[in-house]
């Protein structure tokens, strides 16, 4: 019998198969377990990514000075991990996320659960833990980051909202700006950086080739014009010099100036001192010590003669001067004040003035200017949909380089000194004469007012700066002169193009690209005056870009050629930001920019998110672990 048990295979399957359910099943179930578990793992890696990344994006570019994840960027990468991975999903336990933030601003995460087995319990394995880690990161490609800056006078004022003045404000957040920036842009990225100050010009010499600017330009200026017919005896006292004595000067009283309504240079108005100053007691005695005469070779000719004195003077002398709303009585003491001079007498015919244009050499600019300079050769454009061509309109031609033969394409450097509004008796007489005029006294002078023949603090070509040598800069910056926003943007757009006066500054690196961005701030509408001297001459002499005629006006002139040399910028693949401080910005600027490029920044604290938002933008948001 237990032999034929033996030798018998009947029911050997049922057998075989019993012995076999146990591993079946421990294989079939770990799969399914396996399977869950890995599906867990992927959704929540997507859930420390997306959690990480949000978390990045919210911080932004803010400095955070203790190392910490900030509460409110915590709390929206909690959020957005919670989204993409919810408590108990695929019977899951001991859900875990947590982030870091690392020392290159990156934001690191750890994110962990239990995930229950349902088979595999019978095997002893009744949960498998599962962890992932994440890491974002905020980082710069090339950037080049072109500031134009108004500069205009208006820049003084308060700031709206208070807090100081709105140049003060200017300069913090471009400070914070660079600071947030740079504390983002990952290790071998270039962040370069420059600057146009701009009010009624712009200064740019310094940066000009000599080639780029002409030998000789002409300018609306006079010439003497002598009558050697009627001679007189002209007199001159010089060559003032110090021998021995005492003069000391100090306030002695003080009291409220009235205020007067402005016109002109002093529209907003200004305070008059109207007291009558105390007497003078100054003696003066004069002691001829030598004379000497000689020919004189005119026109027209006669003798000179040279007088020299020694005075001694004793007593007091009084003026006044308004400081603010105040008005100071000075007071200079003399006592045994003596010093020494020249009494020059020669002839002198009767002289009048001849103005009009004159040529003049202008090959030492360099030494004898500020470096603002006058623009190349253009026309009149009055509509927004004209077309340009830029064959005539050479200031809008961002990237031609000027032709040394050529001097309609090169720049013109200013001279404030020698120029006359011919026929203009004063700021406020509407007298301006395009034909030559003599006269033997003096027309108005634009460079008797500062703020007429504003040149602003040099510009800037982009270069890497660190925090000081930012803060240097602008922190140097003086506000003054009016506002033409035309010749900003002309100006950043050239400095700022990969094809025109600095294309090999401004190019590529090896297998790198080049984000491009010009950042507009102005604090007002344009505001020209007809008697300032800028980058296109005497407006109402010179007749470049405007003819005197009411419609359009200057300052819409210069708002057309405004927009369109933005639209010049634009295709140089720059992306171009506008910003209205405590100004409202007009439908040219919204266009000029576009839809959220432009802002409207009301105080301080909203000019200083817009930095904020602007630095966001130029960064690149990615998973980088």
């Amino acid at each position: 019998m237990f032999r034929r048990l033996v030798h018998d295979r009947a029911g050997n399957a049922v057998i075989l198969i019993a012995a076999s359910i146990a591993p079946l099943l421990a294989l079939i179930g770990g799969g399914i377990d396996m399977s869950r578990s890995y599906l867990s793992t992927a959704r929540l890696q997507q859930a420390c990514d997306a959690g990480t990344l949000a978390a990045r994006k919210a911080l932004g570019s803010a400095v955070v000075a203790d190392g910490l994840v900030p509460d409110a960027a915590s709390d929206v990468g909690n959020r957005f991990f919670n989204i993409n991975f919810r408590n108990g999903a695929y019977g899951s336990e001991d859900r875990s996320f947590t982030m870091s933030l690392e020392e290159d601003y990156a934001i690191s995460g750890k994110a962990s659960v239990k995930v229950p087995t349902t088979v595999m319990g019978v095997f002893g394995t009744s949960k498998v833990d599962i962890s992932v880690e994440c890491e974002a990161q905020i980082s710069f490609s090339d950037t080049d980051i072109m500031f134009v800056l108004d500069t205009t006078g208006s820049m003084s004022g308060a700031s709206p909202g208070g807090g100081g003045s709105r140049i003060d404000a200017l300069r913090q957040v471009v400070k914070d700006f660079h600071t947030q920036v740079e504390g983002s842009k990952s290790a071998g990225t270039r962040i370069r950086y420059g600057f146009v100050p701009y009010a009624t010009n712009v200064n740019v010499g310094h940066l000009l080739a000599d080639d780029w600017v002409v030998d000789e330009w002409t300018y609306q200026s006079r010439e003497r014009v002598v009558d050697e017919d009627t001679v007189d005896a002209q007199t001159d006292w010089i060559n003032w010099r110090y021998i021995s004595g005492t003069s000391s000067q100090q306030v002695i009283d003080s009291y409220p100036g009235v205020w007067q309504s402005g016109s002109g240079e002093f529209r907003s108005g200004y305070y008059k001192c109207n007291r009558a100053n105390p007497n003078n007691t100054v003696v003066s005695d004069d002691v001829l010590i030598s004379e000497t005469s000689e020919p004189y070779a005119g026109p027209p000719a006669g003798t000179i003669t040279t007088q020299h004195y020694r005075r001694t003077s004793n007593g007091t002398n009084h003026w006044t001067s308004a400081s603010g709303s105040t008005c100071n009585v000075w007071q200079r003491t003399y006592t045994d004040y003596v010093n020494e001079f020249d009494k020059v007498t020669y002839p002198q015919g009767e002289e009048s003035w001849l103005y009009k244009p004159v040529t003049m050499d202008v090959s030492n600019w360099r030494a004898e200017t500020q470096g603002c300079v006058e623009e190349r050769d253009t026309y009149e454009i009055y509509t927004k949909m004209e077309a340009i061509d830029t064959s005539r309109a050479l200031d809008l031609n961002l990237d031609l380089v000027p032709d040394s033969a050529n001097p309609a394409t090169q720049w013109r450097p200013m001279y404030p000194d020698i120029v006359w509004a011919r026929a203009l008796k004063n700021q406020n007489a509407n007298s301006w004469s395009i034909p030559e005029k003599e006269y033997e006294h003096d027309y108005f002078k634009p460079a008797w007012y500062p703020s007429l023949i504003a040149c602003p603090n040099p510009a800037q070509k982009l270069q890497e700066m660190d925090s000081a040598e930012i803060a240097t800069y602008v922190d140097g910056l003086n506000v003054q002169g009016q506002t033409y926003h035309d010749i900003g943007m002309i100006w950043g757009g050239r400095l700022i193009s990969p094809s025109g006066l600095f294309a090999a500054e401004n190019a590529n690196r090896p297998n790198q690209d080049t984000s491009r961005h010009l950042i507009f701030l102005t604090d007002g509408q344009t505001q020209p005056l007809d008697i300032a001297y800028g980058a296109y001459g005497l407006e109402m002499l010179e007749l470049r870009r405007w003819t005197n005629r009411p419609d359009p006006l200057i300052d819409r002139v210069i708002e057309l050629r405004f927009y369109h040399a933005c639209n010049e910028v634009k295709k140089r693949n720059v992306t171009v930001w506008v910003i209205g401080f405590g100004t409202t910005m007009n439908d040219v600027m919204k266009e000029c920019a576009g839809d959220g490029h432009w802002f409207q920044a009301d105080n301080t604290d909203e000019l200083t998110d817009t930095f904020n938002k602007i630095a966001k933008s130029l960064a690149e948001l990615r998973v980088s672990k």
